[in-house]
Protein backbone atom coordinates (compact mmCIF):
# COMPACT_ATOMS: atom_id res chain seq x y z
CA UNK A 1 0.00 0.00 0.00
CA UNK A 2 2.65 2.16 0.75
CA UNK A 3 3.86 2.26 -3.31
CA UNK A 4 0.11 2.57 -4.20
CA UNK A 5 0.53 5.91 -1.96
CA UNK A 6 3.68 6.99 -2.97
CA UNK A 7 2.29 7.03 -6.56
CA UNK A 8 -0.83 9.08 -5.47
CA UNK A 9 0.94 11.89 -4.04
CA UNK A 10 3.65 11.94 -7.42
CA UNK A 11 0.00 12.34 -9.13
CA UNK A 12 -1.85 14.88 -6.73
CA UNK A 13 1.29 16.73 -6.09
CA UNK A 14 2.27 17.20 -9.77
CA UNK A 15 3.13 20.53 -11.54
CA UNK A 16 1.82 18.85 -14.69
CA UNK A 17 -1.51 17.38 -13.60
CA UNK A 18 -4.49 19.78 -14.44
CA UNK A 19 -6.84 21.03 -12.31
CA UNK A 20 -9.88 18.93 -13.31
CA UNK A 21 -7.47 15.94 -12.53
CA UNK A 22 -5.59 17.31 -9.13
CA UNK A 23 -9.78 18.15 -8.13
CA UNK A 24 -10.45 14.34 -8.28
CA UNK A 25 -7.28 13.53 -6.74
CA UNK A 26 -7.97 15.62 -3.97
CA UNK A 27 -11.74 14.31 -3.13
CA UNK A 28 -10.03 10.68 -2.88
CA UNK A 29 -7.79 12.12 -0.10
CA UNK A 30 -7.72 9.87 3.02
CA UNK A 31 -9.80 6.99 1.22
CA UNK A 32 -7.34 3.94 0.86
CA UNK A 33 -9.58 1.33 -0.73
CA UNK A 34 -10.49 3.92 -3.69
CA UNK A 35 -6.97 5.21 -3.60
CA UNK A 36 -5.83 1.67 -4.02
CA UNK A 37 -8.34 0.73 -6.56
CA UNK A 38 -7.14 3.49 -9.07
CA UNK A 39 -3.47 2.93 -8.65
CA UNK A 40 -3.01 -0.58 -7.80
CA UNK A 41 -3.73 -1.96 -10.87
CA UNK A 42 -1.82 0.32 -13.82
CA UNK A 43 -3.77 -0.33 -17.11
CA UNK A 44 -2.14 -2.68 -19.28
CA UNK A 45 -3.16 -4.38 -22.57
CA UNK A 46 -5.42 -7.10 -22.83
CA UNK A 47 -7.89 -8.48 -25.48
CA UNK A 48 -8.60 -5.06 -27.33
CA UNK A 49 -5.61 -2.97 -26.14
CA UNK A 50 -6.03 -0.83 -23.22
CA UNK A 51 -9.77 -0.38 -21.46
CA UNK A 52 -11.21 0.68 -18.45
CA UNK A 53 -13.03 3.15 -16.37
CA UNK A 54 -12.77 7.05 -16.93
CA UNK A 55 -10.90 8.86 -14.13
CA UNK A 56 -8.01 9.82 -12.55
CA UNK A 57 -4.89 7.45 -11.40
CA UNK A 58 -2.57 4.66 -13.20
CA UNK A 59 -5.44 2.28 -13.57
CA UNK A 60 -8.19 4.28 -14.81
CA UNK A 61 -8.82 5.99 -18.40
CA UNK A 62 -6.94 9.44 -18.76
CA UNK A 63 -5.21 11.54 -20.79
CA UNK A 64 -1.99 10.69 -18.67
CA UNK A 65 -2.58 7.04 -19.55
CA UNK A 66 -2.92 7.63 -23.33
CA UNK A 67 0.02 10.02 -23.23
CA UNK A 68 2.42 7.15 -21.81
CA UNK A 69 1.34 5.20 -23.85
CA UNK A 70 1.50 6.81 -26.94
CA UNK A 71 5.22 7.59 -26.49
CA UNK A 72 6.04 4.39 -25.55
CA UNK A 73 4.17 3.23 -29.15
CA UNK A 74 6.01 6.19 -30.79
CA UNK A 75 9.59 4.80 -29.41
CA UNK A 76 8.19 1.22 -30.42
CA UNK A 77 7.51 2.69 -34.17
CA UNK A 78 10.92 4.07 -33.92
CA UNK A 79 12.56 0.67 -33.59
CA UNK A 80 10.54 -1.01 -35.28
CA UNK A 81 10.66 0.96 -38.59
CA UNK A 82 13.33 3.79 -39.84
CA UNK A 83 10.92 5.63 -42.26
CA UNK A 84 7.90 5.52 -39.21
CA UNK A 85 7.94 9.17 -39.11
CA UNK A 86 7.12 9.97 -42.51
CA UNK A 87 4.78 7.15 -43.30
CA UNK A 88 3.08 8.56 -40.07
CA UNK A 89 0.21 7.01 -38.03
CA UNK A 90 -3.80 6.93 -38.32
CA UNK A 91 -5.83 7.74 -35.34
CA UNK A 92 -9.71 7.23 -34.92
CA UNK A 93 -12.34 7.77 -32.49
CA UNK A 94 -15.48 6.80 -31.70
CA UNK A 95 -18.93 9.11 -29.80
CA UNK A 96 -17.78 8.28 -25.59
CA UNK A 97 -16.59 10.45 -23.84
CA UNK A 98 -13.41 11.82 -23.72
CA UNK A 99 -12.59 10.24 -26.97
CA UNK A 100 -11.93 13.35 -29.23
CA UNK A 101 -9.89 14.45 -26.50
CA UNK A 102 -7.54 11.34 -26.56
CA UNK A 103 -7.42 11.32 -29.90
CA UNK A 104 -5.82 14.86 -30.25
CA UNK A 105 -3.75 14.03 -27.19
CA UNK A 106 -1.95 10.72 -28.71
CA UNK A 107 -2.07 12.85 -32.01
CA UNK A 108 0.07 15.75 -30.42
CA UNK A 109 2.63 13.50 -28.18
CA UNK A 110 3.13 11.85 -31.81
CA UNK A 111 3.89 15.01 -33.19
CA UNK A 112 6.22 15.86 -30.08
CA UNK A 113 8.00 12.37 -31.47
CA UNK A 114 8.44 14.07 -35.19
CA UNK A 115 5.75 11.50 -36.02
CA UNK A 116 3.19 12.50 -38.81
CA UNK A 117 -0.47 11.40 -37.84
CA UNK A 118 -3.63 11.56 -39.42
CA UNK A 119 -6.83 12.12 -37.80
CA UNK A 120 -10.54 12.33 -39.22
CA UNK A 121 -12.73 15.30 -39.08
CA UNK A 122 -15.11 13.48 -36.44
CA UNK A 123 -15.87 9.48 -35.52
CA UNK A 124 -15.55 6.87 -37.35
CA UNK A 125 -15.55 2.90 -37.58
CA UNK A 126 -13.11 0.86 -36.31
CA UNK A 127 -12.55 -1.09 -39.78
CA UNK A 128 -12.39 2.21 -41.29
CA UNK A 129 -9.37 3.33 -39.22
CA UNK A 130 -8.00 -0.72 -40.29
CA UNK A 131 -8.50 -0.11 -43.94
CA UNK A 132 -6.68 3.18 -43.78
CA UNK A 133 -3.91 2.15 -42.30
CA UNK A 134 -2.83 0.01 -45.61
CA UNK A 135 -4.89 2.93 -47.75
CA UNK A 136 -2.56 5.19 -46.31
CA UNK A 137 0.70 2.99 -46.02
CA UNK A 138 1.10 4.57 -42.62
CA UNK A 139 3.03 2.47 -40.41
CA UNK A 140 0.23 1.84 -37.66
CA UNK A 141 -2.55 3.25 -36.01
CA UNK A 142 -4.68 3.99 -32.99
CA UNK A 143 -8.04 4.22 -32.39
CA UNK A 144 -9.95 5.65 -29.01
CA UNK A 145 -12.86 3.30 -28.12
CA UNK A 146 -14.37 0.94 -25.71
CA UNK A 147 -16.40 -0.52 -27.82
CA UNK A 148 -19.79 -1.91 -26.19
CA UNK A 149 -18.75 -1.38 -22.73
CA UNK A 150 -20.72 1.29 -20.96
CA UNK A 151 -20.48 5.04 -20.58
CA UNK A 152 -18.23 5.46 -18.23
CA UNK A 153 -15.41 3.29 -19.82
CA UNK A 154 -13.31 4.27 -22.63
CA UNK A 155 -10.24 2.58 -24.44
CA UNK A 156 -7.29 2.79 -26.58
CA UNK A 157 -6.33 0.15 -29.39
CA UNK A 158 -2.97 -0.13 -31.00
CA UNK A 159 -2.52 -1.47 -34.93
CA UNK A 160 0.01 -2.13 -37.04
CA UNK A 161 1.11 -1.47 -40.47
CA UNK A 162 -1.14 -4.09 -41.94
CA UNK A 163 -3.67 -2.68 -40.27
CA UNK A 164 -4.51 -5.68 -37.44
CA UNK A 165 -4.28 -5.16 -33.80
CA UNK A 166 -0.53 -5.75 -31.82
CA UNK A 167 -0.63 -8.81 -30.76
CA UNK A 168 1.25 -10.04 -27.91
CA UNK A 169 4.28 -10.78 -29.28
CA UNK A 170 4.80 -7.07 -30.23
CA UNK A 171 2.53 -5.65 -26.96
CA UNK A 172 4.74 -7.44 -24.44
CA UNK A 173 7.57 -5.19 -26.58
CA UNK A 174 5.93 -1.99 -26.46
CA UNK A 175 5.02 -2.49 -22.74
CA UNK A 176 8.41 -3.13 -21.51
CA UNK A 177 8.98 0.48 -23.62
CA UNK A 178 6.25 1.92 -21.54
CA UNK A 179 7.31 0.55 -18.27
CA UNK A 180 10.41 2.17 -18.87
CA UNK A 181 8.88 6.08 -18.55
CA UNK A 182 10.71 7.73 -15.83
CA UNK A 183 8.22 10.40 -15.47
CA UNK A 184 4.73 9.91 -17.34
CA UNK A 185 3.54 13.25 -16.18
CA UNK A 186 5.22 15.86 -18.14
CA UNK A 187 4.75 14.31 -21.25
CA UNK A 188 4.81 16.79 -24.29
CA UNK A 189 1.60 17.00 -26.16
CA UNK A 190 1.79 19.53 -29.06
CA UNK A 191 -1.59 21.60 -30.17
CA UNK A 192 -2.97 21.52 -33.51
CA UNK A 193 -1.47 24.74 -33.82
CA UNK A 194 1.96 23.85 -32.68
CA UNK A 195 2.35 20.61 -34.42
CA UNK A 196 1.60 22.29 -38.05
CA UNK A 197 1.87 20.26 -40.92
CA UNK A 198 2.64 17.36 -38.62
CA UNK A 199 -0.80 16.60 -38.02
CA UNK A 200 -2.81 16.20 -40.84
CA UNK A 201 -7.02 16.30 -41.19
CA UNK A 202 -8.22 13.45 -43.48
CA UNK A 203 -10.42 14.06 -46.08
CA UNK A 204 -13.71 11.89 -47.44
CA UNK A 205 -11.61 10.05 -50.11
CA UNK A 206 -11.09 7.66 -47.48
CA UNK A 207 -14.53 7.13 -46.31
CA UNK A 208 -15.11 6.62 -50.77
CA UNK A 209 -12.13 3.95 -51.18
CA UNK A 210 -13.93 2.23 -47.97
CA UNK A 211 -17.61 2.24 -48.85
CA UNK A 212 -16.62 1.13 -52.89
CA UNK A 213 -13.91 -1.70 -51.05
CA UNK A 214 -17.31 -2.79 -49.01
CA UNK A 215 -19.39 -2.76 -51.87
CA UNK A 216 -17.28 -5.46 -53.53
CA UNK A 217 -17.86 -8.23 -51.45
CA UNK A 218 -21.72 -8.58 -52.54
CA UNK A 219 -22.03 -11.90 -54.20
CA UNK A 220 -25.39 -11.63 -55.39
CA UNK A 221 -25.60 -7.62 -56.06
CA UNK A 222 -29.14 -7.66 -57.73
CA UNK A 223 -30.79 -10.39 -55.25
CA UNK A 224 -34.83 -9.05 -55.26
CA UNK A 225 -35.28 -6.07 -52.36
CA UNK A 226 -38.04 -4.72 -53.03
CA UNK A 227 -40.19 -6.39 -50.67
CA UNK A 228 -37.62 -6.73 -48.23
CA UNK A 229 -37.26 -3.88 -45.14
CA UNK A 230 -34.41 -3.95 -42.79
CA UNK A 231 -34.78 -1.48 -39.35
CA UNK A 232 -31.13 -0.20 -38.30
CA UNK A 233 -29.73 1.01 -35.01
CA UNK A 234 -25.88 2.68 -34.85
CA UNK A 235 -26.98 2.56 -30.84
CA UNK A 236 -25.34 6.44 -31.21
CA UNK A 237 -22.17 5.20 -32.61
CA UNK A 238 -19.98 5.40 -35.82
CA UNK A 239 -21.83 3.04 -37.63
CA UNK A 240 -24.93 5.51 -38.83
CA UNK A 241 -22.99 7.41 -41.85
CA UNK A 242 -21.36 4.10 -43.02
CA UNK A 243 -23.74 1.40 -42.58
CA UNK A 244 -26.80 3.36 -43.85
CA UNK A 245 -24.52 4.96 -46.94
CA UNK A 246 -23.71 1.30 -48.21
CA UNK A 247 -26.96 0.12 -47.70
CA UNK A 248 -28.56 2.57 -49.15
CA UNK A 249 -26.69 2.45 -52.39
CA UNK A 250 -27.03 -0.92 -52.60
CA UNK A 251 -30.90 -0.41 -53.01
CA UNK A 252 -32.04 -2.00 -49.38
CA UNK A 253 -35.03 -0.16 -47.55
CA UNK A 254 -33.48 0.93 -44.19
CA UNK A 255 -35.33 2.54 -41.55
CA UNK A 256 -33.18 3.81 -39.15
CA UNK A 257 -34.04 3.93 -35.18
CA UNK A 258 -33.51 7.77 -34.95
CA UNK A 259 -33.40 8.37 -31.48
CA UNK A 260 -30.72 6.38 -31.74
CA UNK A 261 -28.97 7.40 -34.66
CA UNK A 262 -26.67 10.87 -33.28
CA UNK A 263 -23.52 10.26 -31.83
CA UNK A 264 -23.91 10.50 -27.67
CA UNK A 265 -21.34 9.92 -25.30
CA UNK A 266 -23.84 8.54 -22.83
CA UNK A 267 -25.58 6.50 -24.78
CA UNK A 268 -28.88 8.36 -23.98
CA UNK A 269 -31.81 6.47 -25.80
CA UNK A 270 -30.43 2.76 -25.15
CA UNK A 271 -30.41 0.67 -22.32
CA UNK A 272 -26.91 -1.05 -23.37
CA UNK A 273 -24.95 -0.42 -26.45
CA UNK A 274 -23.88 -3.82 -26.60
CA UNK A 275 -25.22 -6.24 -29.09
CA UNK A 276 -25.02 -9.07 -27.16
CA UNK A 277 -27.78 -7.72 -24.84
CA UNK A 278 -31.35 -8.13 -25.74
CA UNK A 279 -31.75 -4.71 -24.46
CA UNK A 280 -29.72 -3.13 -27.18
CA UNK A 281 -32.92 -4.19 -29.58
CA UNK A 282 -36.02 -2.59 -27.63
CA UNK A 283 -36.11 0.47 -29.75
CA UNK A 284 -35.42 -2.14 -33.36
CA UNK A 285 -38.30 -3.80 -32.39
CA UNK A 286 -40.33 -1.22 -31.56
CA UNK A 287 -39.70 0.25 -35.19
CA UNK A 288 -39.52 -3.43 -36.89
CA UNK A 289 -43.12 -4.33 -35.49
CA UNK A 290 -44.90 -1.35 -36.37
CA UNK A 291 -42.89 -1.71 -40.11
CA UNK A 292 -43.13 -5.34 -40.41
CA UNK A 293 -39.60 -5.99 -41.12
CA UNK A 294 -37.65 -8.67 -42.20
CA UNK A 295 -34.71 -8.37 -39.80
CA UNK A 296 -34.01 -5.92 -37.41
CA UNK A 297 -29.82 -4.88 -36.96
CA UNK A 298 -27.73 -3.15 -34.78
CA UNK A 299 -23.90 -2.38 -34.73
CA UNK A 300 -21.92 -1.38 -31.37
CA UNK A 301 -20.68 2.08 -30.91
CA UNK A 302 -17.22 1.34 -32.74
CA UNK A 303 -19.24 -0.71 -35.57
CA UNK A 304 -17.03 -3.92 -35.61
CA UNK A 305 -19.61 -5.88 -33.99
CA UNK A 306 -23.18 -6.44 -35.65
CA UNK A 307 -26.38 -8.26 -33.93
CA UNK A 308 -29.16 -9.24 -35.54
CA UNK A 309 -32.92 -10.12 -35.22
CA UNK A 310 -34.79 -11.72 -37.47
CA UNK A 311 -38.42 -12.34 -37.86
CA UNK A 312 -40.18 -15.85 -37.94
CA UNK A 313 -43.45 -16.62 -37.74
CA UNK A 314 -44.92 -13.09 -36.85
CA UNK A 315 -41.98 -13.35 -33.71
CA UNK A 316 -38.67 -11.64 -33.67
CA UNK A 317 -35.97 -13.85 -32.94
CA UNK A 318 -32.72 -12.60 -31.62
CA UNK A 319 -29.38 -14.42 -32.86
CA UNK A 320 -26.42 -14.96 -31.13
CA UNK A 321 -23.13 -14.31 -32.76
CA UNK A 322 -23.01 -18.00 -32.95
CA UNK A 323 -25.99 -18.64 -34.87
CA UNK A 324 -24.96 -15.10 -37.23
CA UNK A 325 -21.80 -16.56 -38.19
CA UNK A 326 -22.69 -19.99 -38.82
CA UNK A 327 -25.51 -18.59 -40.92
CA UNK A 328 -23.33 -16.24 -43.11
CA UNK A 329 -20.07 -18.66 -43.57
CA UNK A 330 -22.87 -21.00 -44.60
CA UNK A 331 -24.32 -18.35 -46.98
CA UNK A 332 -20.76 -17.27 -48.14
CA UNK A 333 -19.47 -20.63 -48.68
CA UNK A 334 -22.44 -22.61 -50.67
CA UNK A 335 -22.61 -19.88 -53.21
CA UNK A 336 -18.68 -20.29 -53.74
CA UNK A 337 -19.21 -23.94 -54.12
CA UNK A 338 -22.18 -24.13 -56.34
CA UNK A 339 -20.88 -21.18 -58.36
CA UNK A 340 -17.01 -22.87 -58.76
CA UNK A 341 -15.32 -19.86 -56.78
CA UNK A 342 -14.17 -21.61 -53.55
CA UNK A 343 -10.37 -21.22 -53.66
CA UNK A 344 -7.97 -24.24 -53.38
CA UNK A 345 -6.92 -24.61 -49.63
CA UNK A 346 -9.65 -22.41 -48.19
CA UNK A 347 -9.49 -21.31 -44.89
CA UNK A 348 -12.23 -20.22 -42.07
CA UNK A 349 -10.71 -18.62 -38.91
CA UNK A 350 -12.39 -18.84 -35.51
CA UNK A 351 -11.48 -18.87 -31.81
CA UNK A 352 -10.97 -21.86 -29.50
CA UNK A 353 -14.35 -20.33 -27.67
CA UNK A 354 -16.64 -20.30 -31.09
CA UNK A 355 -19.04 -22.64 -31.63
CA UNK A 356 -18.42 -26.13 -33.38
CA UNK A 357 -21.50 -25.56 -35.26
CA UNK A 358 -19.17 -23.41 -38.10
CA UNK A 359 -16.53 -26.26 -38.11
CA UNK A 360 -18.99 -28.65 -39.21
CA UNK A 361 -20.31 -26.24 -42.23
CA UNK A 362 -16.75 -25.97 -42.81
CA UNK A 363 -16.35 -29.65 -43.28
CA UNK A 364 -18.73 -29.99 -45.77
CA UNK A 365 -17.47 -27.70 -48.21
CA UNK A 366 -14.06 -28.75 -47.59
CA UNK A 367 -12.82 -26.16 -45.80
CA UNK A 368 -9.89 -26.24 -42.91
CA UNK A 369 -10.27 -24.28 -40.04
CA UNK A 370 -7.93 -22.44 -37.85
CA UNK A 371 -8.79 -21.40 -34.26
CA UNK A 372 -7.15 -18.92 -32.14
CA UNK A 373 -7.34 -16.96 -28.77
CA UNK A 374 -10.01 -14.75 -28.44
CA UNK A 375 -9.34 -11.94 -30.03
CA UNK A 376 -9.77 -10.62 -33.45
CA UNK A 377 -5.88 -9.82 -33.60
CA UNK A 378 -4.96 -13.26 -33.92
CA UNK A 379 -7.79 -13.52 -36.55
CA UNK A 380 -6.28 -10.38 -38.22
CA UNK A 381 -2.40 -11.61 -37.73
CA UNK A 382 -3.29 -14.94 -39.07
CA UNK A 383 -4.70 -13.43 -42.30
CA UNK A 384 -1.63 -11.33 -42.91
CA UNK A 385 0.54 -14.32 -42.35
CA UNK A 386 -1.49 -16.49 -45.15
CA UNK A 387 -1.18 -13.45 -47.41
CA UNK A 388 2.75 -13.77 -47.04
CA UNK A 389 3.22 -17.10 -47.11
CA UNK A 390 0.25 -18.27 -49.79
CA UNK A 391 -0.50 -21.78 -47.76
CA UNK A 392 -3.95 -20.82 -47.45
CA UNK A 393 -6.64 -18.89 -48.64
CA UNK A 394 -8.69 -17.04 -46.81
CA UNK A 395 -12.93 -16.97 -47.03
CA UNK A 396 -14.32 -15.91 -43.29
CA UNK A 397 -13.95 -14.95 -39.78
CA UNK A 398 -15.81 -14.71 -36.78
CA UNK A 399 -16.28 -14.92 -33.03
CA UNK A 400 -18.68 -15.70 -30.85
CA UNK A 401 -19.03 -12.06 -29.87
CA UNK A 402 -20.92 -11.03 -32.58
CA UNK A 403 -18.17 -10.06 -34.66
CA UNK A 404 -17.03 -11.33 -38.28
CA UNK A 405 -14.75 -10.04 -41.06
CA UNK A 406 -15.57 -11.31 -44.77
CA UNK A 407 -13.41 -9.70 -47.42
CA UNK A 408 -9.31 -9.05 -45.77
CA UNK A 409 -9.22 -5.43 -47.27
CA UNK A 410 -9.88 -4.36 -43.25
CA UNK A 411 -7.75 -6.88 -41.00
CA UNK A 412 -10.29 -6.83 -38.21
CA UNK A 413 -13.97 -7.01 -37.30
CA UNK A 414 -16.41 -5.23 -39.42
CA UNK A 415 -19.95 -4.70 -38.44
CA UNK A 416 -20.65 -2.78 -42.08
CA UNK A 417 -19.02 -5.85 -44.17
CA UNK A 418 -21.08 -8.10 -41.73
CA UNK A 419 -24.35 -5.73 -42.12
CA UNK A 420 -24.27 -5.64 -46.10
CA UNK A 421 -23.87 -9.79 -46.45
CA UNK A 422 -26.39 -10.12 -43.67
CA UNK A 423 -29.07 -8.11 -45.48
CA UNK A 424 -28.18 -9.95 -48.87
CA UNK A 425 -28.28 -13.23 -47.16
CA UNK A 426 -32.16 -12.61 -45.41
CA UNK A 427 -32.78 -11.05 -48.80
CA UNK A 428 -31.47 -14.04 -50.89
CA UNK A 429 -33.44 -16.83 -48.51
CA UNK A 430 -36.65 -14.87 -48.49
CA UNK A 431 -36.62 -15.44 -52.35
CA UNK A 432 -36.61 -19.16 -51.29
CA UNK A 433 -39.50 -18.43 -48.76
CA UNK A 434 -37.26 -18.88 -45.86
CA UNK A 435 -36.21 -16.36 -42.88
CA UNK A 436 -32.76 -16.32 -41.45
CA UNK A 437 -34.43 -18.19 -38.21
CA UNK A 438 -35.52 -21.07 -41.03
CA UNK A 439 -31.75 -21.36 -42.27
CA UNK A 440 -29.95 -21.95 -38.70
CA UNK A 441 -32.98 -24.76 -37.96
CA UNK A 442 -31.77 -26.62 -41.20
CA UNK A 443 -28.50 -26.29 -40.14
CA UNK A 444 -29.47 -28.21 -37.03
CA UNK A 445 -31.27 -30.53 -38.84
CA UNK A 446 -27.97 -31.36 -40.77
CA UNK A 447 -25.39 -30.72 -38.54
CA UNK A 448 -26.88 -31.73 -34.74
CA UNK A 449 -28.33 -28.74 -32.43
CA UNK A 450 -25.99 -26.46 -30.73
CA UNK A 451 -26.48 -24.89 -27.39
CA UNK A 452 -23.85 -22.29 -27.27
CA UNK A 453 -24.04 -20.09 -24.30
CA UNK A 454 -21.93 -17.77 -22.09
CA UNK A 455 -21.67 -17.05 -18.00
CA UNK A 456 -19.60 -14.92 -16.44
CA UNK A 457 -18.32 -14.34 -12.14
CA UNK A 458 -17.93 -10.44 -11.72
CA UNK A 459 -15.08 -9.30 -9.02
CA UNK A 460 -14.61 -5.70 -9.26
CA UNK A 461 -12.40 -3.71 -6.86
CA UNK A 462 -8.46 -3.76 -6.84
CA UNK A 463 -8.77 -7.19 -5.10
CA UNK A 464 -10.88 -8.39 -8.43
CA UNK A 465 -7.87 -9.67 -10.97
CA UNK A 466 -6.80 -11.77 -7.88
CA UNK A 467 -10.11 -13.34 -7.26
CA UNK A 468 -10.51 -14.28 -10.93
CA UNK A 469 -7.14 -15.66 -11.33
CA UNK A 470 -8.62 -17.79 -8.37
CA UNK A 471 -11.75 -19.29 -9.82
CA UNK A 472 -9.40 -20.42 -12.95
CA UNK A 473 -6.84 -21.98 -10.61
CA UNK A 474 -9.22 -23.96 -8.92
CA UNK A 475 -10.80 -25.43 -11.86
CA UNK A 476 -7.22 -25.90 -13.51
CA UNK A 477 -6.14 -27.70 -10.20
CA UNK A 478 -9.59 -29.17 -9.55
CA UNK A 479 -10.50 -30.70 -12.89
CA UNK A 480 -14.05 -32.13 -13.66
CA UNK A 481 -13.07 -35.57 -15.29
CA UNK A 482 -16.65 -36.29 -16.50
CA UNK A 483 -20.00 -35.16 -16.50
CA UNK A 484 -23.47 -37.11 -16.29
CA UNK A 485 -21.70 -39.80 -17.96
CA UNK A 486 -20.30 -38.20 -20.46
CA UNK A 487 -15.94 -37.78 -20.00
CA UNK A 488 -13.45 -35.03 -20.82
CA UNK A 489 -11.54 -36.66 -23.14
CA UNK A 490 -8.93 -33.58 -23.38
CA UNK A 491 -8.22 -30.53 -21.13
CA UNK A 492 -6.60 -27.87 -23.07
CA UNK A 493 -4.80 -25.61 -21.20
CA UNK A 494 -3.44 -22.27 -22.79
CA UNK A 495 -0.50 -21.77 -20.59
CA UNK A 496 0.95 -25.22 -21.01
CA UNK A 497 4.24 -25.79 -23.26
CA UNK A 498 1.87 -28.12 -25.64
CA UNK A 499 -0.68 -25.53 -26.39
CA UNK A 500 2.37 -22.94 -26.99
CA UNK A 501 4.12 -25.82 -29.02
CA UNK A 502 0.61 -25.56 -31.02
CA UNK A 503 1.56 -21.92 -32.29
CA UNK A 504 -0.73 -20.46 -29.23
CA UNK A 505 0.31 -17.53 -27.20
CA UNK A 506 0.26 -18.15 -23.63
CA UNK A 507 -2.78 -17.30 -21.88
CA UNK A 508 -5.12 -18.38 -18.97
CA UNK A 509 -7.61 -20.04 -20.72
CA UNK A 510 -8.72 -23.60 -19.92
CA UNK A 511 -11.03 -25.53 -22.33
CA UNK A 512 -12.25 -29.50 -21.36
CA UNK A 513 -13.37 -31.46 -24.91
CA UNK A 514 -16.02 -34.24 -23.95
CA UNK A 515 -16.32 -37.22 -25.76
CA UNK A 516 -19.84 -36.07 -27.05
CA UNK A 517 -18.10 -32.77 -28.45
CA UNK A 518 -19.79 -30.38 -26.66
CA UNK A 519 -16.87 -28.04 -24.49
CA UNK A 520 -16.41 -26.09 -21.94
CA UNK A 521 -13.88 -22.96 -21.63
CA UNK A 522 -12.90 -20.46 -19.26
CA UNK A 523 -11.09 -17.40 -18.81
CA UNK A 524 -10.92 -14.07 -17.15
CA UNK A 525 -12.02 -11.40 -19.47
CA UNK A 526 -9.70 -8.77 -20.68
CA UNK A 527 -11.63 -5.69 -21.18
CA UNK A 528 -13.96 -6.34 -17.64
CA UNK A 529 -13.72 -7.74 -14.09
CA UNK A 530 -14.92 -10.73 -14.89
CA UNK A 531 -14.46 -14.67 -15.07
CA UNK A 532 -16.06 -15.98 -18.26
CA UNK A 533 -17.61 -19.53 -18.88
CA UNK A 534 -18.45 -20.58 -22.45
CA UNK A 535 -20.06 -23.39 -22.98
CA UNK A 536 -20.82 -25.14 -26.65
CA UNK A 537 -23.69 -27.71 -25.99
CA UNK A 538 -24.58 -30.96 -28.36
CA UNK A 539 -27.76 -32.65 -28.83
CA UNK A 540 -30.55 -34.48 -30.57
CA UNK A 541 -32.19 -31.72 -29.70
CA UNK A 542 -33.02 -28.42 -27.89
CA UNK A 543 -34.45 -30.18 -24.32
CA UNK A 544 -31.68 -32.59 -24.61
CA UNK A 545 -29.00 -30.09 -24.85
CA UNK A 546 -30.55 -27.65 -22.20
CA UNK A 547 -30.57 -30.69 -19.39
CA UNK A 548 -26.81 -30.96 -20.74
CA UNK A 549 -26.03 -27.54 -20.42
CA UNK A 550 -27.28 -26.92 -16.81
CA UNK A 551 -25.54 -30.01 -15.72
CA UNK A 552 -21.89 -29.05 -17.15
CA UNK A 553 -23.22 -25.34 -15.44
CA UNK A 554 -23.27 -26.98 -11.79
CA UNK A 555 -20.02 -28.87 -12.53
CA UNK A 556 -18.10 -25.85 -13.22
CA UNK A 557 -19.55 -22.82 -11.94
CA UNK A 558 -20.62 -24.94 -8.22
Amino acid sequence: MMEVMHVYREWLESPFIDDETRAELVAIEGDEAEIRARFQHPMSFGTAGLRGVLGAGTGRMNRYVVRKATLGYARYLKLYSNDAAERGVIIAHDNRRKSREFCLETAGVLAAQGIRTYIFDSLRTTPELSFAIRYCHAIGGVVITASHNPPEYNGYKLYDEHGCQLVPRYTDELSAIINRIEDPLSIKSLTLEEAGNLITMLGPEIDEAYYQAVMGIRLRADVEKDNFTVVYSPQHGTGNVPVREVLKRCGYCVIPVEEQCFPNEDFVNTKNPNPESSEAYDLSLEYAERVGADIAITTDPDCDRLGVVAKHNGKYELLTGNQSGAILLNYILDFAYKNGTLPENAVMCNTVVTSSLGDRVCEKYGVKVEKTLTGFKFIGDKIHTYSKTGKYNYVFGYEESYGCLIADFVRDKDGVQASLMLCEAAAYYKTLGKTLWDVLTDLYKEFGYYLDAQTSVVHKGADGAAKIAALVDRVRCNPPHEVEGIAVVDIEDYLSDRMVEQGFPSSNVLRFVFADGSWVAIRPSGTEPKCKYYYCVTGANKTAAKAKYTALRKAFES
